[in-house]
């Protein structure tokens, strides 16, 4: 008889750890959308937002005559190979700034108090400069050129 007693509160004590795991089980699943504290992985991949403004700077010579130079700000970006980037250019001096991105068939222009959005998603490791075409070199108060480091 004590037997049978002893086996029978080992089967309630069982039951009971497998009804607490079984409740934690369900809790966790229902409560799925919380974040985790390890191993976390976005759902969807996010996309990063870069800002550059264009800039220019003035200045004389000894002599007077008046020289400036246009530039991105900042000149040097990093992003990681395959990376979503939303490169976001604000036009602050010069009326209008047509540019490509060397080795990619992205182009477009940037203008004066107007915001130009670049989708960047670079597969490649490597420089890629980003090219004024209006100022390439400093003949034409340049050189306008920033560069974006893919690791």
């Amino acid at each position: 008889m004590r037997f049978l007693v002893l086996k029978r509160s080992s089967l309630v004590f069982v039951f009971l750890i497998f009804l607490t795991a079984a409740t934690a089980t369900l809790w966790f699943y229902l409560n799925s959308d919380s974040v985790t504290a390890f191993n976390q992985e976005a759902k969807e991949s996010k996309v990063r937002e870069i800002h550059m403004v264009t800039g220019e700077f003035k200045s004389k010579t000894d002599d007077g005559k008046e020289i400036e130079a246009y530039r991105w700000d900042p000149g040097t970006i990093f992003v990681e190979k395959g990376e979503k980037v939303k490169l976001k250019i604000w036009g602050v001096n010069g009326a209008e700034h047509p540019f490509i991105i060397e080795g990619t068939d992205i182009k477009g222009t940037v203008k004066k108090g107007q915001e130009t959005v670049v989708d960047l998603q670079l597969k490649d490791e490597g420089v890629y400069r980003l090219i004024c075409l209006t100022h390439p070199d400093k003949d034409s108060n340049g050189p306008m050129i920033a560069y974006i480091v893919v690791d």
